[in-house]
């Protein structure tokens, strides 16, 4: 089989499994379900992915380079912090509203059952979009004179709750209560109450 046929069978499973999460919640998808979507025998999953596990972190790993190759990119933007993280905040939103199944990983809801491995994956790439956001704000305490009633830690925190929050209404109504419902007028709210003049 070439790398191309590989490389796109590999696609092919990850979007199936992306799909199963998302039409099939509170359900936990075993790889015999998931060979019959993809329309090959389970063996053949396990010639492009040597474990269930490894299915899974395939996703996270899409999740980490979809959503920091653009957080990269905003981070560098002459922009105030303040918008650089509305942006930030708006792209994780977006991003799992477009992608539902993918959410539920997101939340830890998918992972239920699954190895502590992949549930410690998903808490690195918080902690590793945490590290971004305070990075930003300790930046702009410095260069923009810009200060908060309280830590940056605890205010990133608070940021990033909120954002979670949407996230897991998201999945508990199984999809319809939209991430970016009302976003707008929330960050409004939220960076008022977050700034001290």
């Amino acid at each position: 089989m070439s790398t191309n046929n590989k490389n796109s069978r590999r696609q092919q499973i990850l979007e199936a499994l992306a799909h199963m999460l998302e039409v099939s919640p509170g359900e936990r998808i075993t790889t015999a379900a998931l060979a019959k979507a993809v329309g090959v025998s389970e063996a053949a999953l396990y010639r492009h992915f040597p474990s269930k596990s490894k299915m899974y972190e395939g996703l996270i790993e899409f999740i980490e380079e979809t959503l920091f190759t653009r957080i990269s990119i905003i981070a560098n933007e002459e922009i105030p912090a303040l918008e650089r993280c509305e942006k930030i905040m708006q792209l994780l939103l977006a991003f799992a509203e477009r992608n539902p199944g993918i959410t539920r990983i997101l939340t830890g809801d998918a992972l239920a059952g699954e190895t502590s491995r992949l549930r410690q994956r998903v808490v690195q790439l918080f902690n590793r979009l945490e590290a971004e956001l305070k990075q930003m704000f300790r930046q702009a305490e410095l260069k923009e004179n810009l200060h908060f009633g309280m830590s940056i830690a605890a205010t990133v925190s608070l940021l990033l709750a909120i954002v979670d929050g949407k996230m897991a209404q998201y999945v508990r109504s199984e999809f319809k209560r939209m991430p970016t419902e009302g976003w707008r007028e929330q960050w409004h709210h939220a960076v008022h109450g977050i700034l001290v003049n």
